[in-house]
């Protein structure tokens, strides 16, 4: 009886802990979390191309004008 009560407790503090981390994580990440390492954020959206009207992601305009 007493080493299902102190399971419940465990149980529930990992919960309590896991559930607060992701909030943690989620109100305030962390700089490398922002951004990749060409400084473009993450879920930016991709740009059209004047020309032919298809989407570019930005991540392979920074690419092509930083000459990789």
């Amino acid at each position: 009886m007493l080493s299902t009560f102190f399971m419940r407790i465990y149980v529930g503090l990992v919960v309590v802990l896991s559930i607060g981390g992701l909030v943690y994580v989620y109100t305030a990440p962390l700089e490398s979390m922002r951004a990749n390492r060409d400084g473009v954020p993450y879920f930016t959206p991709p740009v059209i191309n004047p020309e032919t009207g298809e989407p570019v992601p930005v991540d392979t305009l920074v690419r092509h004008f930083k000459g990789q």
